[in-house]
């Protein structure tokens, strides 16, 4: 059934396919065991561009990890920064 304001099923679509695919990976990394809010995704043509900020080398892997499992077959290009969660190595001044 089709007609207005309704979309393909998933996997019959190209443009709108992909769209779903990358709204279903941003449910899944607000909802899973990341709870990763910092993190955008675009799309580009036919490719996906992941940015933001991640607390983690180790989250920025499972990012990554995810999205390429979720977007098979589209190009994933990854521009997420690990914040710098080390200690100041000298005093702020304050005058």
């Amino acid at each position: 059934m089709s007609g207005p304001g309704t979309r393909p099923a998933p996997g019959t679509g190209g443009a709108q396919n992909l769209d779903y695919l990358v709204a279903h990976l941003t449910d899944h990394l607000a909802a899973g065991h990341l709870g990763e809010l910092g993190v955008r995704i675009e799309i580009r043509g036919e490719a996906i561009l992941l940015t933001g900020t991640v607390p983690s080398a180790q989250c920025r892997d499972d990012v990554l990890r995810a999205a390429r499992a979720e977007l098979l077959g589209h190009p994933v290009h990854c521009d997420i920064v690990v914040a710098d969660n080390a200690a100041p190595d000298h005093a702020e001044e304050v005058e």
